[in-house]
């Protein structure tokens, strides 16, 4: 049964046009194919959380519905999209959102990012390159400033500490590992699936 203090949002755009990275190795109809099985493994991993998808596609808001999922309007940026779901959140009473991006193979135990429900802590989950926030967890009530793309693990570390939030970094190899280029397809068979999250790094680096 869902637990109403918790809430999953996972941004999805499209699937027709997605991932255009990967156009040099994949047709477009493995694209759509990747993008949308990624998808499914985030949702399916959304445990007991009540699950949120940002789009305006129709396709995609389908697919949502049939995972079980509300589905809410996309404002138009990653951004925007992330605070849209945790008003959503907010207005339904939730303590506590994770935010989640739909290009995680490896999803897994998505819902244990729920567990500090109202407590001051952000939990972060950087990508292999320390660069982006494929995972992050905060209370919906937090002043925490959204600020994905390029280094966005920097910036949202540095936006918990002005929210006033202890800053966790959660180290999990399959957390971390999303798909958005030819190379990371390549590296991907070489992912063990699900390995769990590395011990003890509370850093905020």
């Amino acid at each position: 049964m869902d637990r109403p203090s918790d809430a999953l949002v996972v941004p999805i755009r499209s699937f027709v046009r997605g991932k255009a990275r990967l156009a040099e190795v994949l047709d477009d109809v493995a694209r759509h194919d990747l993008v949308a099985r990624m998808a499914a493994r985030v949702l399916d991993a959304s445990g007991t959380l009540t699950t949120v998808v940002v789009t305006n596609d129709s396709e995609v808001a389908t697919f949502a519905r049939a995972h079980g999922a509300t589905v809410i309007d996309d404002p138009g940026t990653l951004d925007g999209a992330a605070d849209a779901g945790r008003e959503w959140a907010r207005a339904r009473g939730a303590t506590r959102v994770v935010i989640a991006h739909a290009d995680l193979p490896h999803a897994h135990g998505l819902d244990a990012l729920g567990a500090t429900g109202a407590q001051r802590v952000a939990v972060l989950v950087p990508d292999r390159h320390d660069d982006g926030t494929p995972v992050l967890s905060i209370p919906v009530d937090a002043p925490f400033e959204f600020a994905y793309g390029p280094g966005s693990f920097a910036r949202h570390c540095a936006a918990a500490a002005a929210a006033d939030l202890e800053v966790r970094v959660l180290r999990d190899a399959a957390l971390g590992f999303d798909i958005d280029e030819p190379a990371d397809l390549a590296a991907l068979d070489a992912l063990t699936p699900c390995p769990g999250p590395t011990a003890g790094d509370t850093s905020g680096r």
